[in-house]
């Protein structure tokens, strides 16, 4: 073992000591805060069921976001300088800003989600049950412990591949739970973007993941941008490829899919459907351009975005013949750009011994 590396494994490991144990801490502040949330709603509000409109577990998920936020916005800050986080080091104070909020909403948006579903479950497992003051601070102090937990985790060991993870789980969850509970169950048969209509809560559930997760990929870029650099130092880009192109290019991306969310259809169509067009377009960019942006990485890579290429453009020649509607063919188009993302950045980080997010969890 060479001395440096002697050096490194003290440091890693007093790191992952470090962060476990601010893990636990924000466990026990949150659980104990839960629990006194808690015990005030049991004992000074009426009994309430478990899962509806209302219901403890609608407090429950709201009490959850808030701690993630809390807990995500805490935990990646204190990473920015403890981690030796090369990247966000040198990012402007706005920028990291930007990447700071998206981080905190996505663990939000995804611990919310996570409560109301555990709680739909346990209401169907136990119909009728009403809260009472002991089981409301228990119940709760545990949902906002543990989500405090593995929040701060999650933020602190953010690497590219946890946050193409998260913008994954996040839109798609989003999209799942928006298809459920529209107030239009032929949705289906106008648009994909239909669902974001609505004066209702699951057109919130739709356009706030994609907003959210535009947000996201725009702090995606600074870690492909980081991670494309230490590939381009080590010689495995070549060097007339134009890398540097690719994180502007995400950044677009993540500019046009929040304007998809923040403009529905029925506010503009146009403006909608210039976003839309815009995040296919950087999306064709990055998959026709790759040899020339990324030219060094893996055959295996380009022969996949090869065939992410393939698979647009099939659907194109489907949807324009009329044999797609579009509904059909927004919902690839979308499963296509976020499955190419986790594609790319599994080849990017591929040459990595360990991932952080392994380091930490």
């Amino acid at each position: 073992m060479t001395s440096s590396a002697a050096e490194h494994i003290p440091v890693t490991a007093t790191a992952r000591v470090r962060v476990e144990s601010e893990a636990f801490y924000a466990f026990a502040a949150a659980a104990a805060s839960g629990g006194a949330l808690g015990l005030l709603l049991g004992w000074f509000g009426p009994p309430r069921p478990l899962a509806g409109e209302g219901s403890f577990g609608w407090i429950s998920a709201a009490a959850c976001a808030v701690t993630a936020i809390a807990a995500a916005g805490v935990g990646y800050g204190r990473a920015r300088k403890t981690r030796g986080d090369e990247g966000r080091l040198v990012l402007p104070s706005w920028r990291f800003g930007v990447n700071l909020v998206a981080v905190s909403l996505v663990h939000a948006g995804l611990a919310a989600l996570a409560a109301l579903a555990v709680f739909l479950v346990l209401s169907a497992g136990m119909i009728g049950w009403q809260v009472e003051p002991f089981w409301s601070a228990v119940l709760m102090g545990a949902a906002t412990g543990i989500t405090a937990y593995l929040v701060y985790l999650s933020a602190s060991g953010m690497t590219t591949r946890r946050m193409s993870s998260l913008l994954l789980a996040f839109v798609v969850v989003g999209t799942l739970t928006a298809m459920v509970s529209t107030p239009d169950p032929d949705w289906w048969e106008i648009h994909f973007s239909h669902l974001g209509t609505f004066w209702h809560l699951s057109s919130v559930v739709f356009n706030g993941p994609l907003i959210v997760g535009g947000l996201l990929v725009t702090a995606f870029a600074v870690y492909v941008a980081h991670d494309l650099a230490a590939v381009a130092a080590s010689g495995g880009l070549d060097p007339r490829a134009r890398w540097r192109v690719v994180p502007t290019l995400f950044v677009i991306m993540g500019l046009m899919l929040a304007g998809v969310g923040a403009v529905p259809v029925n506010l503009s169509l146009l403006i909608h459907n210039l976003c839309a067009m815009g995040l296919a377009a950087m999306f064709l960019g990055l998959l026709a351009g790759g040899r020339w942006l990324m030219r060094g990485l893996p055959r295996a890579y380009f022969r996949s975005a090869g065939l992410f290429l393939i698979a647009l453009l099939v659907s194109v020649v489907l949807f324009v013949t009329g044999y797609f509607a579009l509904t059909a063919f927004e919902i690839i188009v979308f499963a296509l750009i976020f499955g190419w993302i986790a594609v790319f950045i599994r080849f990017l980080t591929a040459d990595r011994p360990t991932d952080a997010v392994d380091a930490l969890a």
